[in-house]
C-alpha cells in the first residue's frame, strides 16, 4: 500500500464501524477513498440530491438537517454521514454543510454496501447509533415531517382579532380589511362565543341582502372548533379535517392567541388532503363524487412522497372518507327526503380507527332511534343505505365482502337492539360471535345523531373494563393472525397463488397489532379510536414492561409506512394497489427493519397470551 492509503487505514481502524470489519476488508476499502477538500459553508449533501458515496469525517466539522432547516446532527473527526440515502437505495433526506474547513474520506457505493451486507456487527454498528434500529428509522421519518415536529404556535403570523357579538356586520367586515386577517372571533364576558369569516359575511350577508347594522352575532358560527397552541401542526390539520372547517381558533388554555387560516397549513403540503375534503362537499351528484377517486389516490401518493408518518396518512384517507359517506348522505336526503326518525350513521374499522390507507373497502351500520317502526320507517333507510353504499363502491370504496353494510337488515337497528348486541356480545362472549362483530369494537357516528355512537362507546367502556372472561375471547381472537416469522427469524412468504413469494402487510402485520391493541384499551376502559392514541392510554395505565408501548407503537407505524410505501409505488406503475409486498424488493435496511418489528409484533402477542389466558375463553 501507498504511504497515504497506510495513513488512512491507520485512521480508520480507530474508530467505529470500522473497527468491526477484518483487516483484509478495511484494507481493501482504504484502496478505494478518495479525499475531498470542502471549505467552510459549502453544501455537501442538498436534500433530494441522489447519494453515491459514504461520508467519513476525517478533520473539520459538519452538521446534518432536517428538511426544515432544524439541526439534526453534528459530526468531527471519526463521524460518518450518507449511509442514510445509501441504505434506502434512495434520495438524500438529511442535507449536510460544512462549518469549518473539513477534510472528507469518500467510499464508493458498491463498496460500503458490500460492507453493510457481508458484516453483521458493522451494520448493527451504523444502524445501532441511536436507540434501536427500528426506533431510530421510525424517529428519523417522523422528525423530516414539518407538520409532524413544528407547534401550533409556529403557524401564527397575527395576535387573534376579536369583537364583541352586538358589533354592526359593516364595522367587522372593515375591522378585519383594516387588520388584514380572513376572520374575527366573537367574544363577550363569558369569553368566545362565536367566529365570523370573511366567507360568512359574504354568503350569509352581502348575498341576501342583509342590512349590515345587524350585529355580528346574527351571521356568526357559534360551534366552535379549536386546537390549543402547544399542539403539533399535524393535529390542528386534522382537526380541521376533521370537522371541515377552514378557520381554526388557537387558544392557550380559554384566551385565544390566534386564528390559523387554511393557507397557513397548505405551506406544509402540497396537494393537501383539506382541498379534497372541499371537492367532496361540493360535488352535486354520485358521478361527480366517483370522478374524485385519482384526486384522492393523487393526495394518498403525495403524503407517503412527503414522507408522512402512517397517523397523519391514515387519519388524513379516514377523513376523506367520512367526507364521502357524509355527502353521500346529504344526496341521499335530497332524493329520498329528511329522515322520518333520527338516526346515526356509523363508520366501522380503520375509518373509525381513523388509519385507512388507500387500500380499504367500506364497513358501516345504521343505529336507529329507538321509535323505530320497521313497517313505517324500514322502507326509507334501507334505501338510505342502498343509496350510500352503492355510491362508496362507485367513489372507490368497495362493498364489504363480510357484509358488513347498513344495506344489511342486520346492522340497520335501533339503538336499543344495538345496546343488547354488545351486551350479549360481552356478557356471554364466544370466540365465534366476537370474530363475527370484532371491527364493531371501532366505532365511530360520522352523521346524524352522534350520542347514539357515545352511547354505546360508554356501554363498551363500562361493561368491558374487567370483564375477564370477555377479554379472553377478544385476545383469543387477536392471536389468530400471527407475524411471518419463521423459526430462525427468517420472513415466512406466501407459497402459492397470485401472491406467492410475499407478504400480506395487513394481515400478518398490522391487523394483528391492532387487534392487541384493541384488548389492551378494552381492558383498562380506553374510549380512544386510534391505536396510537390507545398507546398512549395503555402506556398511562402501566399494563405494559418500560419501554414496551414504545416497542409496539414503532413496530405498527413502520409496517404501517412500507405498506403505504408499497401502496404508492404500485399507483405510480399503473398497478393496482394491495396490501401484499415482496420481501426481496425491499432494500436490506428496510427488511432488517421490518423483520424488527414482526419480532416486536410476536413477542407482544406472547405477553397478550399470558396476560388475558386466552385458553380459558373456550370452556
Amino acid at each position: 500500500m501507498e504511504s497515504e492509503q497506510l495513513e488512512i487505514l491507520d485512521f480508520l481502524q480507530k474508530y467505529a464501524p470500522f473497527t468491526f470489519l477484518t483487516p483484509e476488508t478495511l484494507t481493501d476499502i482504504a484502496k478505494t477513498i478518495d479525499v475531498k477538500y470542502v471549505k467552510r459553508d459549502t453544501p455537501i449533501l442538498e436534500y433530494g440530491q441522489k447519494v453515491t458515496e459514504w461520508y467519513v469525517v476525517r478533520s473539520g466539522a459538519i452538521e446534518i438537517y432536517l428538511r426544515d432547516g432544524t439541526l439534526y446532527n453534528r459530526m468531527t473527526e471519526g463521524g460518518h454521514f450518507g449511509e442514510s440515502g445509501l441504505l434506502t437505495r434512495g434520495k438524500n433526506r438529511y442535507p449536510a454543510t460544512a462549518i469549518e474547513d473539513s477534510l472528507l474520506y469518500t467510499i464508493p457505493e458498491d463498496v460500503f454496501l458490500s460492507a453493510y451486507e457481508n458484516h453483521e456487527e458493522f451494520a448493527e454498528s451504523i444502524e445501532l447509533e441511536s436507540r434501536s434500529r427500528l426506533r431510530q428509522v421510525v424517529s428519523k421519518a417522523t422528525q423530516a415531517n414539518e407538520l409532524m415536529s413544528t407547534h401550533v404556535k409556529k403557524l401564527l403570523n397575527k395576535e387573534a382579532v376579536c369583537t364583541a357579538p352586538d358589533t354592526p356586520i359593516h364595522a367587522v367586515a372593515a375591522h378585519m380589511s383594516e387588520q388584514g386577517v380572513s376572520s374575527v372571533l366573537i367574544r363577550d364576558d363569558s369569553g368566545i362565543i362565536g367566529i365570523v369569516t370573511d366567507r360568512d359575511i359574504r354568503n350569509r350577508a352581502v348575498a341576501v341582502c342583509m342590512d349590515l347594522t345587524q350585529p355580528v352575532s346574527e351571521i356568526m358560527t357559534t360551534d366552535i372548533v379549536s386546537v390549543q397552541h402547544d399542539r403539533m401542526a399535524i393535529e390542528a390539520m386534522l382537526t380541521m379535517l376533521h370537522h371541515n372547517v377552514h378557520h381554526l381558533p388557537v387558544l392557550r388554555r380559554d384566551e385565544p392567541v390566534g386564528v390559523i387560516a387554511l393557507s397557513d397549513i397548505l405551506r406544509y403540503e402540497s396537494r393537501n388532503s383539506l382541498f379534497v375534503v372541499s371537492r367532496i362537499y361540493h360535488q352535486e351528484t354520485v358521478e361527480q363524487l366517483e370522478e374524485l377517486k385519482t384526486e384522492v389516490q393523487a393526495t394518498f401518493s403525495t403524503m407517503v412522497n412527503q414522507e408522512s408518518s402512517s397517523y397523519m396518512i391514515g387519519s388524513a384517507m379516514a377523513a376523506i372518507g367520512r367526507a364521502y359517506k357524509q355527502r353521500l348522505l346529504e344526496l341521499a336526503h335530497e332524493k329520498l327526503g329528511p329522515a322520518p326518525i333520527p338516526y346515526c350513521f356509523l363508520a366501522l374499522g380503520s375509518m373509525a380507527r381513523q388509519e385507512q390507507l388507500i387500500v380499504t373497502d367500506q364497513d358501516n351500520a345504521l343505529i336507529l332511534d329507538d321509535s323505530f317502526d320497521p313497517a313505517r320507517h324500514d322502507e326509507y333507510f334501507k334505501a338510505l343505505a342502498t343509496f350510500v353504499c352503492d355510491g362508496l363502491d362507485k367513489a372507490g370504496y368497495p362493498y364489504c365482502t363480510g357484509g358488513v353494510m347498513a344495506t344489511n337488515d342486520q346492522w340497520r337497528q335501533p339503538l336499543k337492539v344495538w345496546r343488547e348486541y354488545f351486551t350479549q356480545w360481552i356478557e356471554k362472549p364466544s370466540p365465534k360471535s366476537l370474530l363475527d362483530s370484532n371491527i364493531f369494537f371501532d366505532l365511530e357516528g360520522v352523521y346524524g345523531q352522534a350520542e347514539f355512537a357515545h352511547n354505546l362507546q360508554t356501554l363498551i367502556s363500562q361493561k368491558a373494563r374487567g370483564n375477564n372472561r370477555f377479554l379472553a375471547s377478544m385476545a383469543r381472537n387477536a392471536l389468530q393472525r400471527t407475524p411471518p416469522i419463521g423459526f430462525f427469524k427468517n420472513f415466512v412468504v406466501e407459497a402459492d397463488g397470485r401472491h406467492s413469494r410475499t407478504i400480506n402487510l395487513k394481515r400478518r402485520g398490522t391487523a394483528p397489532l391492532t387487534d392487541l391493541i384493541r384488548v389492551h384499551a378494552l381492558a383498562i376502559g380506553s374510549r380512544a379510536h386510534n391505536s396510537f392514541e390507545r398507546l398512549n392510554d395503555i402506556e398511562q395505565a402501566k399494563i405494559l414492561a418500560h419501554g414496551r408501548t414504545q416497542d409496539i407503537r414503532d413496530a405498527l407505524e413502520f409496517i404501517s409506512s412500507i405498506r403505504a410505501r408499497n401502496q404508492a409505488e404500485q399507483l405510480a406503475q399503473e398497478q393496482v394497489p394491495s396490501n401484499s409486498i415482496v420481501p426481496d424488493d425491499l432494500s436490506d435496511f428496510d427488511r432488517k427493519s421490518l423483520r424488527d418489528a414482526f419480532l416486536i409484533l410476536s413477542n407482544a402477542q406472547k405477553y397478550l397470551r399470558f396476560r388475558y389466558q386466552p385458553n380459558r375463553s373456550a370452556h
